[in-house]
């Protein structure tokens, strides 16, 4: 069996926002596993909702997040050559789960707080710089609204590379 078995819970994510006074709001609702799904509930500002793919490249060597906005599609080949990387295509169900913890459906950075060995680069789109996004708290029955910089400061003090790229 590939299940990993470290998993940070949202209420581990909750316990981290509270800890380093990050504010944040939550907003609840059932479990989404596609934009169009989670595009049905009303949350406010969907502008601020974050799309995010779990990719590797060709020799299954590096791993990426990319988080984006969440009404575009994504340009695998025009990805690859902004973010300088080798071809790329979605990561497995599997590797998923032994990198981040996560089943497909599922994915999110706070899923990084679960990659041990800090393999997964993060890439954010500028879109977010100097706003807000709404992530899962590896919950998909959540959503939480928080300050993009404060995402990444607990990302990268987590020990994962994480940069903006233009998408």
């Amino acid at each position: 069996m590939w299940y990993n078995l470290l998993m940070t819970t949202r209420s581990d994510i909750e316990n981290l926002l509270k800890e380093r006074k990050i504010g944040y709001s939550v907003i609840e609702h059932p479990a989404v596993f596609t934009m169009e799904e989670i595009d049905a509930y009303d949350l406010p500002h969907k502008e601020l909702i974050a799309k995010n793919l779990f990719l590797r490249d060709d020799k299954k060597r590096s791993y990426y997040l990319l988080t984006m906005r969440g009404d575009l599609s994504v340009n695998l080949k025009e990805f690859k050559n902004k973010a300088g990387t080798r071809a790329l295509s979605f990561a497995s169900e599997e590797d998923l789960n032994k990198k981040l913890s996560l089943f497909k459906g599922e994915v999110t950075p706070f899923g990084i707080l679960n990659d041990e060995k800090n393999e997964v680069h993060v890439f954010i789109d500028t879109y977010f710089k100097d706003n807000s996004i709404y992530v899962h708290p590896n919950d998909n029955s959540a959503s939480l609204l928080l300050k993009t910089e404060d995402l990444i400061s607990i990302l990268k003090d987590h020990g994962n590379e994480v940069e903006y790229i233009d998408m």
